[in-house]
């Protein structure tokens, strides 16, 4: 079966108590005075096998936490997620790694967790060490690892795990300019076999390298970026950016007609 994303009426909640701490649905019905705040309401869309999306939209649009409840981290409050294939999700730089622990036991630790059979994973550690291109820094704790080398660990195993569909947030601006030119290459092969990459980021410029299409995430649901494929889109994109900041977040209703999406 081919992968694919299908997000229909999507809304997820977070409940705050009196001291704008977050909580969960259980102990918000304990605590008193509890605010619901929703980071998505009303998203819906769909991202077909062979595709590259660029995410894109102002800070606190919620283009995380739509990509935590893609990647099964989130439950939805509302509506769903159906998701065909495998995800390989790297979603924060130190996601599941332990500071104390080398990068090779890091390696082993996140393999598991990936859903990979463990003896698997510690036959393929040397392998892992090898797309991460840390060399003898694979043996040290990840404590000592700057962020780029943290992000090079991650992906080495998500790489290794041959996801079908791919998730990253921000992740690859963290990582320098070589292994970006592997990650990005990794990215068109996926897409090319049918599989299907998400990556949400605020560098449009550099998320237009990786991706051939763009969806924009705001107030007023998921949007296609048109033009987004031939660079247009990208410089569009960084220009509605730098609006919607400056307008903390109000569109216009022009802006919402030349992006309508059916949903």
């Amino acid at each position: 079966m081919r992968p694919g994303v299908v997000i229909s009426e999507l809304g997820v909640r977070f409940d705050i108590d009196r001291q704008k701490r977050p909580t969960t649905p259980a102990l918000s019905r304990i605590r008193r005075h509890c605010t619901a705040v929703w980071g998505l309401r009303h998203i819906s869309g769909a991202i077909e096998a062979g595709t590259a999306v660029a995410l894109i939209g102002p800070n606190g649009a919620g283009k995380t936490t739509l990509l935590r409840t893609i990647a099964g981290v989130l439950e939805p409050d509302e509506g769903q997620v159906q998701t065909c294939g495998r995800i390989g999700s790297l979603l924060a730089i130190n996601a599941g790694a332990m500071p104390r622990l080398t990068g090779r036991e890091n390696a082993l630790l996140l393999g598991v967790l990936a859903g990979l059979p463990r003896r698997w994973t510690r036959e393929a550690l040397d392998q892992i060490n090898e797309l991460a291109g840390l060399s003898t820094a694979f043996d040290r704790p990840v404590s000592t690892y700057s962020q780029g080398m943290r992000a090079r660990l991650g992906f080495a195993v998500i790489q290794y795990s041959r996801p079908d569909i791919l998730l990253l947030d921000e992740i690859h601006e963290a990582i320098d300019g070589e292994y970006r030119r592997h990650v990005e290459q990794f990215a068109r092969d996926l897409q090319r076999s049918g599989g299907i990459v998400i990556a949400a980021g605020h560098d449009h410029q550099e998320l237009a390298r990786l991706c051939d299409q763009a969806l924009r995430l705001d107030g007023s649901g998921l949007h296609p970026v048109p033009g987004w494929a031939d660079g247009a889109g990208a410089v569009t994109a960084d220009a509605a950016g730098a609006v919607t900041a400056e307008d903390s977040g109000a569109g216009t209703a022009e802006d919402s007609e030349a992006l309508a999406w059916p949903r």
